[in-house]
């Protein structure tokens, strides 16, 4: 068996995914008789083959699909290899995006990200307010490069790094309600009273609801801060993370409605960056210093 080439194994893997030699091609930005060359000549030096061309499209034969399972870690570590080379390439970056969202405790996250650029003044800070699937959005979109919010932890694109659970809790003003408060208020109840909620801000929102009464008038509001302001006049009801209304639970100036009908929820608050992108050294020493100092939002958020 002769040696075969880094470039003939991504040509294979290319037609593999792609489902073709010319999706492939186009893919990786190569001729169509380009890319079918080079998986020939993969298969002659190996001695096997790897594809099926007997039909409309090119399939792996069961010793290409058990080759590409194990070429993949060696792509995947090409891939980790060239996004290091270009990390140790670039000097420190002249910027940086981040974005706070709707559910992060602000005090904490503005205060080390305070510190931190005070210490690189070199670098600039572009610091962005997003709500709902907004946050999502700028990363996905590359308009960010670090993000405060919940995310899909089973997205292979992003790493994360725990911050602390964020409980949502339905709360209105006493009074508000035409019945008495009880742990066994059902949505139904509220159907007829105005329920204030978040607008997304991303531009292509997704088909996504949170704690929305289906049939229910409507407030909706950009911040979470005027959705508290907004519940506490009396003028709907809406649920807010606990850390928001913590003291006018205590002194009773917000009730809470949950109960068995009206759980709230529990999100996980992160911080997120793309994982298939390289990050520059000031944005991994703020990483760092985001893992170091984890426990500063477990404290706010209580």
């Amino acid at each position: 068996m002769s040696p075969f080439t880094l470039h003939d194994l991504q040509c294979f893997d290319a037609v593999v995914k792609a489902g073709g030699f010319q999706a492939a091609a186009q893919v990786m930005n190569r001729s169509h008789p380009a890319v079918f060359a080079a998986v020939a000549k993969l298969e002659r030096q190996l001695g096997v083959a790897l594809l099926d061309r007997g039909g409309y499209r090119a399939q792996p034969t069961a010793a290409g699909r058990s080759f590409h399972r194990r070429a993949q870690a060696l792509l995947r570590e090409l891939e980790s290899l060239h996004a290091h080379a270009t990390q140790l390439a670039m000097g420190a970056e002249s910027d940086l995006r981040v974005v706070i969202g709707d559910m992060c405790p602000v005090p904490q996250t503005l205060g080390l990200l305070s510190g931190f650029f005070a210490q690189h003044p070199s670098t600039r800070l572009h610091l962005h307010f997003e709500a709902v699937t907004g946050p999502w959005e700028r990363l996905f979109n590359d308009e960010a490069d670090l993000i405060f919010h919940r995310v899909d932890k089973h997205d292979a694109r992003i790493e994360w790094l725990d911050l602390c659970p964020v409980p949502f809790v339905p709360v209105a003003a006493p009074g508000f309600l035409p019945f008495r408060a009880s742990r066994a208020v059902r949505p139904k109840q509220l159907r007829e009273l105005t329920q204030c909620i978040m607008r997304d801000t991303a531009q292509n929102p997704e088909s996504r609801s949170y704690f929305v009464v289906e049939g229910a008038p409507q407030c909706t509001v950009a911040d979470q801060l005027m959705k508290k302001e907004v519940i506490l006049q009396g003028m709907a009801w809406g649920h807010l993370p606990r850390f928001l209304v913590e003291q006018e639970l205590r002194d009773g100036s917000l009730i809470s409605l949950a109960g068995r009908y009206l759980p709230g929820s529990v999100q996980e608050l992160v911080a997120a960056r793309r994982h298939d992108r390289p990050h520059g050294p000031v944005a991994n020493q703020l990483w760092q210093l985001i893992r170091d100092h984890a426990a500063q939002w477990r404290s706010g958020s209580t």
